[in-house]
Parts: C-alpha cells; structure tokens; sequence
C-alpha cells in the first residue's frame, strides 16, 4: 500500500468554501478510482496557517500511476477550479505505512 499526501495552502478566508467544494466534488471520484482503498480531507484548524491535507490509500504503485500518471511521485493531481483557492501549487508526498 502507498499513502498519498497532497497538501496545499488556502488563501485566508476561503478554507470553508475550498473544504466544501473538496469535499463534494473532488474526494468522492477519487474514492471511486480502481485501486483507491480510502481517502479523506483533513482541513486546518489554524486560521494563522490555512492549509487542506488530502490523504488517499493506494493499493499499490500500479494504482496509484492509473490515477495521478506515470509521474506521480512528484506531480499533484489538481484542477483549474481549485486555482482561485491556493496560495500555491499543491505538494505530494508518499508513504508506505509500517507496523
């Protein structure tokens, strides 16, 4: 299994409306794509560090490339909708959980 982090900063004042929008537009198809075992949005409770956390599980490097393309370690997956809410480029980290 792989865990994908993508993180991303908000621009102050938009954190409830870009959380809300993720929640229903973006978090439900990645939930649906093959070899997706889970994800969920985890939004900042700082209002001085407004940052979204998207955290998906994938089954394994093979799923995870049909999902985010062949260069998934390092290219975030995101949409024009989501520009107007950034304060910059989303970043992705990768895991592989132990114990």
């Amino acid at each position: 299994m792989i865990v994908r982090v993508w993180e991303a900063p908000v621009v102050p004042g938009l954190m409830g409306e870009f959380c809300a929008m993720m929640a229903a537009d973006v978090v439900p198809p990645i939930r649906q794509v093959d070899g997706c075992l889970g994800a969920e949005l985890l939004c900042s409770t700082d209002p001085q560090e407004p940052r979204v956390l998207l955290v998906s599980r994938w089954r394994d490097e093979a799923a995870l490339r049909g999902y985010a393309g062949p260069m998934w370690r390092v290219r975030p997956v995101w949409a024009e909708q989501e520009l107007r809410y950034l304060l910059r480029a989303p970043r992705v980290s990768h895991f592989t959980p132990q114990g």
